[in-house]
């Protein structure tokens, strides 16, 4: 296996568990600094799928990328119907409450998908490694307050941490997903713009001017424009 696709199983594992640990080490969530995280977050994803994942899909001959970037979208509002948004942000479990599987299972199916091509992809490597970051904090704080037992907390903070990863072994040994890999490119892609625009849309209600917000759009604008 190459360094590449070490790294395309490593990083959405890391940046889950990331999260998760600084959702463990700040109890008392903090919305201004999740805020700027997820500012942050969204952007950079946004910049992700228009400065690489965009025009590699639009070069394919004869593949209708724009079809399958609508098929993303479509199956993302279906996603975060069941989700209730967690994958942006939200959070609506209260901590007397037991851990929703539905909404888990949808978080997991989300997190596999995206997870798909990441072993032919190496810029989408590090947008999902910082997509994960504010979700692991997000789930954490979800999972972490239910009356679950902390067996089964645990166990379901791995589990999803792994998702990704396991979409990318996946693709990686099943000639079937290869033989449809700029289809399922496209979709992730519809996937990541509805979830990154809306990241961007929700940060920016009141439309109150915060320069600290503004200044880590630009910086992840920077970055995933190099990377």
């Amino acid at each position: 296996m190459s360094i590449f696709n070490s790294l395309s199983n490593i990083l959405p594992f890391f940046g889950a568990v990331l999260g998760m640990g600084i959702g463990y080490k700040m109890p008392s969530k903090s919305p201004n600094g999740l805020k700027l995280i997820l500012s942050f977050s969204g952007a950079f994803l946004l910049g992700i799928t228009i400065f690489h994942l965009m025009p590699e899909a639009f070069s394919k001959v004869n593949s209708k990328p724009g079809l399958w970037i609508v098929c993303g979208i479509i199956l993302q509002i279906l996603l975060e119907y069941l989700s209730q948004g967690t994958e942006h942000g939200h959070s609506h479990i209260k901590s007397n409450e037991f851990l929703p599987w539905l909404l888990f299972i949808s978080l997991c199916l989300h997190a596999f998908i995206e997870g798909l091509p990441l072993g032919h992809e190496s810029s989408l490597v590090w947008g999902i490694f910082i997509h994960k970051i504010p979700i692991g904090m997000v789930l954490f704080y979800m999972i972490w307050n239910t009356k679950n037992s902390k067996v089964l907390k645990i166990t379901a903070l791995f589990i999803f941490a792994i998702m990704s990863s396991l979409g990318s072994i996946t693709l990686e040994h099943s000639d079937t997903f290869q033989n449809y890999q700029t289809q399922i490119t496209a979709i992730v892609l519809g996937m990541l713009l509805h979830i990154s625009t809306t990241i961007l849309f929700e940060s920016n209600q009141g439309h109150a001017f915060n320069i600290r917000k503004l200044l880590s759009i630009l910086l992840a604008f920077l970055i995933s424009y190099f990377i």
